[in-house]
């Protein structure tokens, strides 16, 4: 008996393979990111795409803050042209990080969004830092 799942015949093992891996071309996860930032060399800057209100909340430590909507070449010009940029915003339920990919994709910018954002970082058990009033 036919369902959801099963109405449409899974990929071919080689299609599946093929697609599966090319989504880590475009996203990590926050398991990745934060082992990436223990080390201390991570190998790429990470964005938060989210509003500065939003980032003075809590933000993934080690981020830096970048609205998606300024993400543009006099800004972008401060980093080496061969820099990995790691976006991400609030999670699975919020676009600004497919967004901020966009806006680094469309400047001739290496970019990979980490699946999850700040909820993916939170259920994943790690801490958020918050900056201290000033």
């Amino acid at each position: 008996m036919a369902n959801a799942v099963t109405q449409l015949p899974p990929a071919d093992p080689q299609a599946a393979l093929e697609h599966f891996e090319r989504e880590f071309q475009f996203e990590t996860d926050c398991w990745d990111v934060h082992d990436a930032l223990a080390s201390g060399d991570p190998g790429f800057v990470l964005l938060d795409v989210r509003s500065p209100a939003l980032f003075a909340t809590g933000h993934v430590p080690g981020a830096t803050n970048l609205p998606h909507g300024k993400i543009i070449a006099s800004r972008m010009e401060a980093y080496p042209a061969d820099t990995l940029f790691v976006v991400y915003c609030a999670g699975t339920h919020c676009n600004g990080a497919a967004r901020g990919a966009v806006r680094l994709a469309r400047l001739g910018r290496k970019v990979k969004r980490m699946d999850g954002g700040v909820t993916g970082w939170i259920d994943e058990g790690f801490d958020l830092a918050v900056p201290v009033p000033a």
